[in-house]
């Protein structure tokens, strides 16, 4: 069981009675979120935060809250995603719909900001192109290195028809060696090395690596590129790649790779594809 799935219980039928109006108030919704939501008693609930209130064609006459609750567990801050659903003075955390088994809540993600396409994560295509892809992603992340290179070349082939704003996720968990290899890719796109970015993504390497030395040592042989333990080893780099994982918190990403076209979530991931025919 995930760290999560420990922190939080839903279930699809729980329902609570709020006032009549559209969208409740942050009193209320904490409220919620205490009693319904939240089921570990070592969890303290600071706040929640609605990131975006939004109506989809599928579900008339709902309101779909995407928000972030702010939990302490265990002298730990997290800020956990939670997407629930209002209607007609009711609430919920779950929308099924019967016939294809779909959870509404496993479709639906907030609108990018447009705040998060800025120069500093503009990595391949014009900043003026008529589309942006923004991406989430670990280089060590086998669909990411699957998929997030091709979207790389057709950027760096279509400058004017697409860019891509890029946002490191490590999955430390999955893939320790992560951690540096983000730290890498930053310095090198700041350098304005992006070629650099990129070839990380076909380094063979153990996830599991954690020694520096060795990490630096296989990205210099495989790509060429020099970078010492003190230049990826700065507070500016760290709270980078911090700031990023933040980002993916306020986007309820979950995972790698998440990919949004023109401000909306991508599920399928190949949306770009008929952006540049």
């Amino acid at each position: 069981m995930s760290l999560m799935s420990k922190l939080l219980t839903s279930t699809l039928i729980a329902t609570v009675a709020l006032s009549a109006s559209a969208q409740p108030d942050t009193k209320t919704l904490l409220k919620y979120v205490k009693k319904n939501v939240v089921k570990n008693p070592q969890v303290k609930v600071n706040g929640v935060t609605v990131l975006e209130s939004k109506t989809i064609e599928a579900l008339p006459g709902w309101t779909v809250l995407l928000t972030t609750m702010d939990l302490t567990y265990q002298k730990k801050e997290i800020h956990a995603p939670e997407t629930m659903f209002i209607k007609d003075g009711l609430i919920t955390g779950h929308l099924v719909n019967l016939k294809t088994g779909n959870d509404y809540r496993n479709e639906i993600k907030p609108t990018v900001p447009a705040s998060m396409y800025n120069d500093t994560h503009l990595l391949f295509g014009n900043k003026d192109a008529k589309h942006k892809v923004l991406i989430f992603s670990d280089p060590q992340c086998p669909f990411c290195q699957e998929l997030v290179p091709e979207i790389f070349k057709a950027a760096r082939e279509n400058p004017t028809k697409l860019a891509v704003y890029y946002y490191h996720l490590p999955l430390l968990r999955i893939h320790p060696v992560s951690d540096v290899l983000t730290r890498v890719m930053h310095v090198a796109q700041h350098e304005g090395k992006v070629d650099m970015v990129e070839k990380i993504y076909s380094l063979k390497i153990d996830p599991r690596e954690t020694n520096v030395t060795k990490i630096l040592a296989a990205v210099k042989k495989h790509a060429n590129y020099d970078v010492t333990a003190a230049q990826i080893d700065t507070k500016e780099v760290k709270a980078a790649i911090k700031a990023d994982g933040g980002a993916a918190a306020k986007m309820m990403v979950s995972g790698t790779p998440t990919i949004y076209l023109d401000g909306e979530w991508d599920k399928m991931r190949n949306g770009y594809e008929k952006l540049i025919k």
